[in-house]
């Protein structure tokens, strides 16, 4: 179902927004809830503290690390994809 948002704007913000809009041609309303959509979208999702606490837990721990070089060389060795160590 659909529903309908009232936004107040001076002249001069809604004469750009129908520039942009008209640029795109897309109606006013397309254009305003293609912005809103993605303006959304780019907003994170989930518990800001609990991915902090993720990050954190996962930062006490001891990883395996090494040169790339090497490490690439020693996961091709391992699907037998070359002769280096």
């Amino acid at each position: 179902m659909s529903k309908r948002l009232q936004v107040l704007l001076d002249e001069a913000e809604l004469q750009e927004i129908r520039r942009v809009a008209r640029a795109q041609k897309m109606t006013i309303s397309e254009w305003v809830r293609t912005t809103l959509r993605r303006a959304s979208s780019n907003e994170p999702s989930g518990d800001v503290r609990k991915k902090i606490e993720v990050v954190r837990a996962a930062v006490r721990h001891s990883y395996p690390t090494g040169d790339i070089d090497q490490m690439i060389a020693e996961i091709e060795h391992g699907y037998g994809g070359g002769d280096r160590p």
